[in-house]
Parts: C-alpha cells; sequence; structure tokens
C-alpha cells in the first residue's frame, strides 16, 4: 500500500548522510546533503515554471477504477494553446524545514462534503504519483487506504486541505460510486518529500506531484487510549514524532502510559460515565464503567494538566477507589 510512502520527516529536518564507495583507493566518501536553501528555491522555481505550462483536464476515456473525472496534465502547447495554465488556480501553503519556508502547491477542483481529516488520520483515495518530467513513481488505481503518519510531510499537509466523501452509492451493477469527494493536486518541493534520498524511479532533490480523489476518512487513535492521535501532538507543529511526554523515546501518539506514571492513559480517565449503554472497559457490562472515553478532561489534582500527563496526579481507576 502506497509503497513510496515511509515517514521520512524525520530525514527531511535533520539531514541524512548518504555514503557512497569509492572503487579506486579512497573507500568510504560522506557526501553530505545540500543546502536546504539553495535546494528549496531550485525546486520551487522547478514547480512554477511546470505550474505556468501545464494544464489541467479530466479523463473520461482512461481513468482508474472508473474514476470518470480524475485528473490528467498535459503541456501549453500546439492546439492547448489558449488553455488556462495550473499557475493560475493554485494556492499554497508554507512549511518550514530547518527554518527554511518550504511551499506546497494545491489545486483544488472539489473540496469534498464529508469529513475532513486530521494529519493523523487514515484515509482512502485514489492517486498517482508523478515526477515533473511526467515519470510515474506510484499509483493507486483502485481505492487504498493509508496513514496519513506514514507519508511525505508534503503529502500529509496537502491532502489534509481536502474533505472526503459524503458516502457510496449503488450503481444496480453489483459496484459503488462514492459522491461528493474531495479531488485535486498536490505539488511539493523534495525538501517536503525525501529530498537528498532517492527511491524507484525518484532521483534524489526531485519535486513531486500527486493527484488525488480522498474518498474516506477515519479518525485515528494509535495507541487505543481514547485519546486521538491528533490531540497528543503536544506543541502544535503536526510533527507527530516530536511529542514525547514522559521521555521513553515512545511518541504520545504510540505511548499508552504518555506520563510514564505506571497508570495506562485510558484507566486516567475518571470522569463519570453518562451512556451506560457502550462497555467502555470491556468486562461485559456497561453499567459499571467508570470514565467518558475522554481522558483529556480529568484533572484530579486541578493543576491544570490532565492526569494522563501529569505523572504527579492523583488519578486512580475505578478498582482503586
Amino acid at each position: 500500500m502506497m509503497r513510496i510512502f515511509k515517514y521520512l520527516m524525520i530525514i527531511a529536518v535533520t539531514g541524512i548522510i548518504i555514503q557512497s564507495c569509492n572503487k579506486e583507493d579512497d573507500g568510504i566518501i560522506v557526501v553530505p546533503p545540500r543546502d536546504f536553501a539553495e535546494v528549496v528555491l531550485e525546486d520551487e522555481a522547478a514547480i512554477e515554471e511546470y505550474l505556468q505550462t501545464h494544464f489541467y483536464y479530466l479523463n473520461t476515456t482512461n481513468p482508474p477504477s472508473g474514476f470518470v473525472d480524475f485528473i490528467e496534465f498535459d503541456t501549453i502547447a500546439g492546439a492547448n494553446i489558449g488553455q488556462t495554465p495550473l499557475m493560475d488556480q493554485v494556492y499554497n501553503k508554507e512549511l518550514l524545514v530547518q527554518d527554511i519556508p518550504h511551499k506546497v502547491y494545491i489545486l483544488k477542483l472539489d473540496q469534498g462534503l464529508g469529513d475532513a481529516p486530521k494529519f493523523t488520520d487514515s484515509v482512502v483515495c485514489v492517486y498517482k504519483g508523478n515526477l515533473l518530467d511526467g515519470t510515474l513513481f506510484d499509483s493507486g488505481i483502485s481505492p487504498s487506504r493509508f496513514d496519513l503518519t506514514s507519508v511525505t510531510r508534503g503529502f500529509n499537509q496537502g491532502v489534509i486541505e481536502f474533505n472526503g466523501s459524503t458516502g457510496t452509492i449503488d450503481n444496480g451493477d453489483g459496484t459503488t460510486s462514492f459522491t461528493d469527494f474531495g479531488r485535486g493536486a498536490i505539488f511539493m518541493p523534495s525538501g517536503l518529500a525525501y529530498f537528498n534520498e532517492s527511491r524507484p524511479n525518484i532521483p534524489a532533490y526531485s519535486p513531486l506531484t500527486f493527484r488525488l480523489n480522498l474518498l474516506q476518512v477515519n479518525e485515528a487513535d494509535h495507541d487505543n487510549d481514547n485519546v486521538p492521535s491528533y490531540l497528543e501532538d503536544l506543541d502544535g507543529d503536526e510533527l507527530i514524532v516530536d511529542d514525547d511526554s514522559d521521555g521513553d523515546n515512545f511518541p504520545d501518539y504510540l505511548d499508552t502510559d504518555d506520563d510514564g506514571d505506571g497508570t495506562p492513559t485510558r484507566e486516567e480517565d475518571l470522569e463519570p460515565d453518562s451512556d451506560l449503554t457502550v462497555d467502555r472497559d470491556g468486562d461485559g457490562d456497561p453499567t459499571n464503567d467508570y470514565g467518558d472515553g475522554d481522558p483529556t478532561n480529568d484533572d484530579s489534582d486541578n493543576d491544570g494538566i490532565p492526569n494522563y500527563l501529569d505523572p504527579d496526579s492523583t488519578a486512580s481507576s475505578q478498582e482503586d477507589q
């Protein structure tokens, strides 16, 4: 599933050296990555040239999995003279990489009328990924599910600009169609993708483009601690891997005991449960559960820090009371 989308955010912000062998007599040569500020200027120039010289149209003859409205790009030349350039139809948002602003450019054909994804959620979409020269390096021509914490930062920040579909309809022939989904494209510099690392069909320092239809959105709680993963981004930078409240080298969104006090996060939920139909503790009896399923609103010692982040809280599970 989206084989090229391995989480490289840390690589993008720290810059990893590439080692290569010299076949003569110099042994190992350490090749440092290029300067982010220098590369981003080159990438943005290349992306903006592409946007000025290309337009989009909707594929009605050979779309992925029957999506007759999938986006295609072509050059503004010959019979296409007079087409509106992409540059006149995109907007951009800036993200910092090593304190250097990087722009991700977004073409939005349809916002979508369904749920809006958070940057930690999982989504289902059809998509195609290309280099600026048109090389196809990855695609999901059937609806594919993937985790937004496991994609490039540029794709992550682009896809959250759209909404998913409102649902599906039965076509009467054994197939279904999605309704009112988000649709568009994302253009990103290499600093928001793989930067100095190469991938199959992706040379180092390559800007990337993605076209997508966003079909479904699913809120994620990666560690099943009743705190949605997006709320575990405590510094608000939308880089979920750098939040580690107890310093145990497990980011909070993967840590079932965020404050390291020995009490699992979900057990630090002491607010009385008003919904007696949900079996929150899994004992088969929903009427004796304690907690409302939200550990973020419990602060036993009233110090302004919720119990699940406060190792000095007086929180205890129902069994301890």
